[in-house]
């Protein structure tokens, strides 16, 4: 079977095909600048030239329809006819409690997805937008929806409430959702079976790190705990979101600069975390190199990332009564080997050691850079939630024939 996969977002499109005979990637691309005269199609077919394209694309019903287009195209296509896709996979962040896996896309599922708008705003209605697009342009073909959420419906009551008024959660299931699912859910299964040890019998903490971020405590093979709440803005300093802090600032700033929900809202996600305290960049590649540069703003936004970081590290671990391994993964996780150093020199109390030349390596494949006397596993694990959507996506179609 053939698996399209699509992440929608609100003026981009990125995709992957799958040929999941042997699960290999046909072609990729992204869509971007959706809604302009000047939008850029980027598409990369397996084994052939990648291919460029500015043209106008309105909404992203035309951003579909022009990505079928190059997947059949004679030069840079991979497939003879769209006929040959016979399931697409969508990513859609918030799922709230009515999503505890996978779905079939239903009208049913469409409206729950857009009665969580006001919990994932940025996220869920990019993907409505990219579920109808794709009905359109193959109308019957299976979708399906894969929730980030979906990993961390394990969490126990203790920990995914909140302690404020419960009528809030009965009413509006006001509670700790998570995010990163997918990602959190692929790098722990790959963790085990690189151990060779039973999933069940570790004790993990996962840290997807990038320009967004969360750390998962897995336990039994599923989500224990997780640091992204309601919303993603919860839990760790990230690139342009602030994470923790203390609810009174959120009331307080909105009395001292009379902001509104809205203006608010967008500083806390857009206008916070690295970028607001190094003053210059949101991206860690920068931070660091004001970092080794000796760059005040730089330092303290890397020490201030990389503390908070490691305080979930160790919170997770006494939750957990213990760890085995450690993931890192993600943009940051996955590329920084300075952020995972800095981590991990902190964690000596834990037994953790890295090997500095091991932590080095740059691979593309999963590989161990803890020490043979480190007491917990150090992995760096690069994550492929589009696998995950694609195999979902294959078994759900799969499972209602």
């Amino acid at each position: 079977m053939k698996v399209l996969v699509i992440n929608a977002g609100s003026s981009s499109l990125k995709y992957q095909l799958y040929d999941m005979n042997d699960e290999s990637v046909l072609a990729k691309g992204l869509v971007e600048r959706i809604g302009m005269d000047s939008s850029i199609l980027t598409h990369k077919p397996t084994g052939k030239e990648e291919v460029t394209e500015v043209s106008e694309i309105l909404e992203h019903t035309t951003a579909i329809r022009k990505v079928l287009d190059k997947l059949v195209d004679k030069e840079h296509g991979v497939l003879n006819s769209v006929d040959e896709i016979q399931a697409v996979g969508h990513r859609v962040v918030h799922g709230g409690e009515a999503f505890k896996s996978s779905a079939l896309v239903t009208p049913e599922a469409k409206a729950e997805i857009r009665r969580l708008f006001d919990l994932a705003p940025l996220h869920n209605p990019p993907a409505i937008s990219g579920i109808t697009a794709a009905e359109k342009n193959m109308p019957n073909v299976p979708q399906v929806v894969v929730f980030d959420t979906a990993f961390h419906q394990t969490m126990d009551e203790k920990v995914f409430l909140y302690p404020i008024p419960k009528v809030l959660y009965k009413k509006h299931h006001v509670r700790r959702y998570g995010m990163h699912g997918t990602s959190h859910y692929y790098v722990s299964r790959v963790a085990a079976e690189y151990l060779n040890r039973p999933l069940e019998d570790l004790k993990m903490i996962t840290c997807h790190i990038g320009n967004g971020g969360s750390l998962t405590a897995i336990k039994d093979g599923k989500s224990f705990d997780t640091s992204m709440g309601l919303t993603p803005l919860e839990g760790l300093m990230m690139g342009t979101r602030s994470g923790d802090l203390d609810p009174a600032v959120v009331t307080f700033v909105m009395n001292k600069e009379e902001l509104t929900i809205s203006e608010v809202n967008s500083m806390l996600n857009k206008h916070s975390g690295l970028l607001a305290i190094s003053g210059s960049s949101s991206d860690m590649r920068d931070i660091t190199d004001g970092l080794e540069a000796g760059e005040p703003n730089a330092t303290l936004a890397f020490e201030m990332y990389e503390y908070r970081l490691r305080k979930y590290i160790g919170s997770y671990a006494a939750a957990l009564n213990g760890v085995d391994v450690i993931v890192f993964t993600a943009g940051v996780g996955e590329n920084s080997a300075v952020v995972r150093e800095k981590v991990c020199e902190n964690l000596t109390y834990l037994g953790v050691e890295i090997d500095p030349e091991l932590n080095k390596i740059r691979s593309g494949e999963p590989r161990r850079i803890s020490s043979p006397n480190s007491k917990v596993e150090v992995l760096v694990i690069p994550t492929n939630e589009e696998l995950v959507i694609a195999r979902d996506t294959l078994r759900i179609v799969e499972e209602s024939k």
